[in-house]
């Protein structure tokens, strides 16, 4: 419970807030740590995180952030639209690490949710953008943005400057690695499930530039959707009220499910 949009009912230190619809950033940070003062606040040493470290999620009627984690949704953006900022922001992030050349070719790994958006925003570079698809719909998704679909077994061997791996399993692990050529970058966009075993030797062989990649920037993903750049909605697949949360999650869990909203 960490994507969210909702109202500030009560800020007693900054009112002029209260009444603002908002979007937020999930990792509230301490400001004094050695992190936080390096001008990595997202890497707080003492962090809690919205949902998932040490601070309630979104769950909930009211949830509570510091207002240095707010940010405005312009009038023109609609909920169901502001929603998807947070994963919208971890998609830029890619661009944020990687200097992406409109010359490149970048595979997406994973046309998920998240596989979406970042395909959807990369095509933006004018870079040629792939993404591995496995259904129909991850297919269809992607044709509005120019990103090409491309079944496993026609990626390419060594053929991409630039890989996106958004699955978090060892098998996209193995088909990014096996996408990027000899100095590439494989960005990481995914957390793993326990420890997965990875090829060292051919990253260290084939000198890979790997980078982790994790939350991003807001008020680029907010600008992206009240420019009507890009329009997440077709991936909602259903809306619950909060009195049916059980019932949200087990339709999350279906296979090829993106994205079920959760209303109070």
């Amino acid at each position: 419970g960490h994507e969210f949009v909702g109202e500030v009912v009560r800020a007693p230190a900054a009112p002029a807030w209260e009444g603002r619809r908002v979007v937020g950033e999930i990792n509230a940070a301490c400001g004094h740590c050695a992190q936080c003062l390096a001008g990595r606040p997202t890497h707080c040493e003492n962090r809690t995180v919205l949902g998932i470290l040490g601070r309630d999620g979104v769950f909930a009627e009211y949830t509570t952030l510091p207002i240095a984690n707010l940010h405005p949704v312009p009038d023109e953006v609609p909920d169901e639209m502001a929603v998807f900022t947070e994963p919208l922001a971890a998609a830029l992030e890619v661009q944020q690490q990687v200097h992406i050349r409109p010359d490149d070719s970048v595979l997406v790994v994973g046309a998920g949710r998240l596989g979406q958006l970042a395909a959807w925003t990369l095509a933006r570079t004018g870079a040629a953008v792939f993404a591995v698809v496995r259904h129909e719909r991850q297919r269809a998704l992607l044709q509005p943005y120019g990103v090409t679909p491309l079944r496993e077994d026609e990626v390419p061997h060594w053929g991409m400057d630039v890989v996106v791996e958004a699955t978090g399993s060892p098998e996209g692990f193995a088909l990014a690695k096996e996408a990027v050529h000899p100095r590439g970058t494989l960005v990481l966009k995914s957390t793993y499930a326990g420890t997965p075993r990875i090829p060292m030797s051919a990253l260290v062989v084939d000198e890979i530039h790997v980078v982790g990649s994790r939350c991003g920037p807001f008020a680029p993903a907010l600008r992206l959707l009240a420019g009507g750049c890009l329009d997440p909605r077709p991936l909602i697949d259903a809306r619950y009220s909060l009195a049916d949360g059980l019932e949200a999650f087990a339709h999350a869990a279906r296979r090829g499910v993106f994205k079920v909203l959760v209303q109070p």
